[in-house]
Parts: structure tokens; C-alpha cells; sequence
């Protein structure tokens, strides 16, 4: 009947509108939520064929989905963990409760901003118990292959905040002079010593202690130009590590820098070199590599006939510029996120540290995502199988620290649709009560 399908209409009316204000009124109570996506009601008809010269009214239905796309504006803050993605991808989490199983199967969810700081145990977590997840790093910073398909290889970021690292001396640039008289005739043929501090692999200081001897002419009016150097090891007391004879150029050209240098093998006296660890030169890179008790140490002394390297000129000893990388153990102070999602622990010798690598995810359809509790996500049939990448890379946007993301509602858009929605389901009402009185009226007909 035509009239009972008007009062099934009317009902399903204020039924969808109901629903309407619902999401209206969860947009607008997160509407200073961080990270909040805005929910909408989405109307569809319903037809009702009634045949030919009658017609009835089929109503409407409705369903709900959230804007999960949709990107809420920044806002700066000042804690380095506090993070936001800008663009598309998602932060891994998972839930303190999840962490407390120890079970190693963290169930990953999605997010897209959180303000995380350390816990009692040093791992980043949010007030509402989301802990963020990464890829950690090997002891000197690199980050391995994970796959990128599955969460396996994440882990719950865990800042130890007394924590200790020093980096050991690998490299060595040696810029010296040496007196070019000590090699004529009538040279005394004493030895020039020069010690260099070095760190080891635990941050102890150790040196490394370079001899030079002249090999003195014996032609009156001559010169050798030529030098013996040896290398000891305070690790290995008493033994010498490498040898080598050096030669410096006398013409007009070249004259005073490096001609040759010889690896002399014979006057090393250290017992466990092994037969593959050759300390031999590279007159185009001017690099030595000489074997401590900690491992090898690359030492530039200056390519063949480099100036700003080894020389021999007048009558001086001096080192004109030694530098050298490694540090002392220190102690972290501060740790920061970058762009790309590496999690970078600062100490107070002034070294940093990559210790995890925060992955963004990616997938097909975020809007299929089924929504959760504080602003998470998870992976569902629907929103399609997900990946993960390097932030900056591929289809997702960067990772912003000391910012979070605001709700993505607009309160005045909310407040205008609220008003449509008080309009659209007072009018509903009067259908029904139309209704009413005319079915009123029905009754009262008498026969």
C-alpha cells in the first residue's frame, strides 16, 4: 500500500539522518584529536517498483566510511619523537599489551602521527600505548635487508639513554717535513721519532709511534734523499708493525716530494701478520694501510709527487697537518628522527649513531583500512596487501619529527551539515506525522 510505504520511508529517513548526526557528532568531538580522520554518511536510494498506475516508496539506507586519505595540516611541537607523516604512508605501531607478551609477534597497526617518548624500559611508546616499531641497526649504523612485504623484521624501538659508544681510529692523514740536509754527507743519521695517538675498537687511546732514519751520503756534496720509516704499536710493545723505505724526488719539478715508497717486510718484527695483510703503498691514493692489535688503519702520507703530503725540504722536522677520525666513549644525550625514517641517537663526544630505521607503509586502498582505537589502523581485505619502504621513497611522503597532525575536520563544514541534518530529519518527521493523520483519517471513516 502507497501510504504504508510513506511511513516506511519516513522511518528509514530519520534513520540515515540519525546515523548522519552520529558521524557529525564524532567529527566534531575529535575535531582537536590528533591524527583523527573524518567520518562521513553516505545516503543511497532505494527503488521500489509498484507496478504500473501505483507507486511505492522505497527510502533510503546508508552507510559509513571514514576518509582515512585525508590529511590533517601539521603543527610544529618540541619533542624530537613527536612524528607526522607528510604524504601518503603510515607509521608501524603495535600496543603495549602486545610488547608485555614477549612473545616475539607484535601484531603491527597503522598510524599516522603519535607524540612517543621512552618508558622505564627506553622504548618509545605514546600516552595511550601505542609503541612505534623499526628495523634496528647493526652496531656500526648500517641498517640490513629486510623484507619489505611482511612485519618480521620490526621490532619495538628501544632507546637505551645510558648508553655508551665510541668509534675506533681507522683512518690517519699524515702531513710532515723532513730535514733534506739529514740525508747529505756529514748528516748525524739520527733517528726523528713522531707519536701519534690513535683510539682502539674499545675507545682506549693507544699511539702509534713512526720512526724515521736518514740514510746518509757518503760522497761529499751528495745526498741519498732517502729515509727508512718504521711503525711500532704501543698494543704490541717492542715489535715493529711496517716498514718502508722512502725516496723523495731532487729535480725541479718534483722536488722534495714522494718518488717511491718500498714496502720493506724484512725489518717487521710483529710475529702475527697474517700473509694477506700486505702494508703496502698506493702512490695514486698516498695511502699506507699498516695492521694494529684492533685491526687495520689506513694512513695517507701523499701521493707521488703530491706537495701537500710527505716532504722532504730544508733543514726542519716538522708536521705540518695530522688528522684523524674516531672518538673517546661517550655517553647519549638526545636522540632525533630524520626524513627518511632513520632514528639517530647524538652523544656527547660529538658522534651520532643510526640505531633504527622507521619504515612507512603503503597500500592500495587506506580507506579500506579497518579503523581502530587512537587513531590506528589494520590491514584488511579490502585496503589490499601493503609494503613497506624507505620513507621519501616510492609511493609514500617523508617522516616529520617535532610535529604532529591535526584532525583532518573541518568544524565549520561539520556545523553547516549539521544544520542540513536538523532540517532533513525534522522534515522525515512531519512525513510520519502526515502519515499519522491520514491513517487517522482512514479510521474514521464510518460505513
Amino acid at each position: 500500500m502507497t501510504i504504508s510505504s510513506s511511513l516506511n520511508a519516513g522511518v528509514a529517513g530519520l534513520a540515515a539522518n540519525a546515523t548522519q548526526l552520529a558521524t557529525i557528532s564524532d567529527n566534531i568531538a575529535n575535531s582537536s584529536t590528533y591524527g583523527y580522520k573524518r567520518a562521513e554518511a553516505d545516503f543511497h536510494s532505494m527503488v521500489i517498483d509498484g507496478g504500473s498506475g501505483s507507486y511505492s516508496a522505497g527510502g533510503v539506507r546508508v552507510t559509513t566510511n571514514r576518509l582515512i586519505d585525508e590529511s590533517g595540516a601539521l603543527v610544529t611541537t618540541s619533542n624530537s619523537t613527536d612524528l607526522a607523516v607528510r604524504g601518503d604512508g603510515f607509521l608501524p605501531v603495535t600496543t603495549e599489551s602486545d610488547v608485555g607478551t614477549d612473545n616475539g609477534e607484535e601484531a603491527m597497526y597503522l598510524t599516522t602521527t603519535g607524540s612517543f617518548r621512552t618508558d622505564e624500559d627506553g622504548i618509545l611508546k605514546t600516552e595511550s600505548g601505542l609503541v612505534l616499531l623499526g628495523w634496528p641497526a647493526e652496531a656500526d649504523g648500517t641498517v640490513p635487508e629486510y623484507p619489505r612485504d611482511t612485519a618480521d623484521g620490526l621490532e619495538p624501538v628501544q632507546i637505551n639513554v645510558n648508553q655508551f659508544a665510541g668509534e675506533p681510529t681507522e683512518n690517519i692523514s699524515l702531513g710532515m717535513n723532513l730535514p733534506a740536509t739529514e740525508t747529505e754527507y756529514g748528516g748525524t743519521g739520527d733517528s726523528l721519532t713522531l707519536p701519534i695517538e690513535y683510539l682502539d675498537n674499545l675507545g682506549t687511546s693507544q699511539s702509534l709511534t713512526i720512526t724515521f732514519t736518514p740514510s746518509v751520503s757518503a760522497t761529499i756534496g751528495d745526498a741519498t734523499n732517502t729515509w727508512s720509516m718504521s711503525i711500532s704499536d704501543s698494543a704490541t710493545p717492542g715489535e715493529v708493525i711496517a716498514a718502508y723505505d722512502l725516496v723523495f724526488a731532487d729535480d725541479r719539478d718534483y722536488g722534495g716530494t714522494l718518488e717511491s715508497v718500498t714496502h720493506d717486510a724484512a725489518t717487521e718484527t710483529i710475529d702475527d701478520i697474517d700473509a694477506t695483510k700486505t702494508s703496502s703503498y698506493d702512490a695514486a691514493t698516498g695511502i699506507l694501510r699498516v695492521y694494529v692489535d684492533g685491526g687495520p688503519i689506513d694512513i695517507d702520507i701523499g701521493a707521488q709527487h703530491d706537495s701537500a703530503g710527505m716532504t722532504q725540504l730544508s733543514d726542519s722536522f716538522a708536521p705540518t697537518s695530522i688528522s684523524k677520525d674516531g672518538s673517546p666513549v661517550g655517553i647519549m644525550t638526545s636522540v632525533e628522527v630524520d626524513a627518511n625514517g632513520y632514528v639517530i641517537a647524538n652523544f656527547d663526544i660529538g658522534i651520532s649513531r643510526v640505531v633504527y630505521q622507521i619504515p612507512l607503509i603503503s597500500m592500495s586502498n587506506p580507506n579500506g583500512l579497518t579503523s581502530l582505537d587512537n587513531q590506528t589502523y589494520q590491514i584488511s581485505s579490502e585496503s589490499g596487501s601493503f609494503y613497506l619502504w624507505d620513507a621519501g621513497d616510492g609511493a609514500t611522503g617523508d617522516i616529520v619529527s617535532y610535529a604532529l597532525e591535526e584532525s583532518s575536520v573541518d568544524v565549520a563544514n561539520e556545523l553547516t551539515n549539521l544544520i542540513h541534518t536538523q532540517r532533513a530529519y525534522s522534515s522525515n518527521a512531519k512525513v510520519i506525522q502526515t502519515v499519522d493523520e491520514m491513517l487517522q483519517e482512514t479510521t474514521n471513516i464510518k460505513r
